[in-house]
């Protein structure tokens, strides 16, 4: 049970966590911190199977519901998770698609319960607001063909070298 006056609530399909615990394993600043297991059974499971779990997420409160099939995560949805390095970017991009996920275009992946991830470099948002309009425009443009971020090339970008 978390303390905030308020949490996102995730469904799935009788996986909630293993994905809270692959969560806490792989961001910093996160943690599972209570499994409510099913006192009978219903629907989308049995007794004691975990009903819901609460796990924090980059400090996040988050709630995973057990609620079985029927609907799916889309990218309609996405956690941001901002990076200070390349390696903090490689290492979390990584543990998510190597486990699993999947690549997708300029930061986003999903996971391999589809729940859909931009793992953004604070480099580039500050490219994308760049007060320079064409170094904002070069660094958009450079953005707009990776998929992980390659913040070395994000920097040239704004710079304006030559690829």
């Amino acid at each position: 049970m978390t303390d905030k006056a308020m949490a996102i609530c995730l469904w799935f399909d009788g996986a909630a966590e293993e994905a809270a615990r692959f969560y806490a394993a792989t961001f910093p600043d996160s943690s599972v911190d209570d499994v409510v297991r099913a006192p009978g059974d219903y629907p989308a499971g049995r007794q004691g199977d975990a009903l819901t779990v609460a796990f924090t997420v980059c400090g996040t409160p988050f709630l995973g519901l057990n609620g079985g099939p029927g609907h799916p995560h889309t990218q309609a949805i996405s956690f941001q998770v901002f990076t200070d390095t390349q390696a903090e970017t490689d290492r979390l991009w990584d543990a998510i698609v190597g486990n699993g996920g999947a690549e997708s275009q300029c930061s986003w992946c999903s996971d391999r319960w589809g729940v859909s991830w931009q793992i953004v470099p604070r480099v580039l948002m500050a490219a994308l607001s760049h007060p320079d309009g064409d170094a904002r425009s070069r660094a958009f443009t450079a953005m707009m063909g990776m998929r992980k971020i390659d913040i070395a090339a994000i920097e040239a970008a704004v710079r304006g070298d030559a690829a």
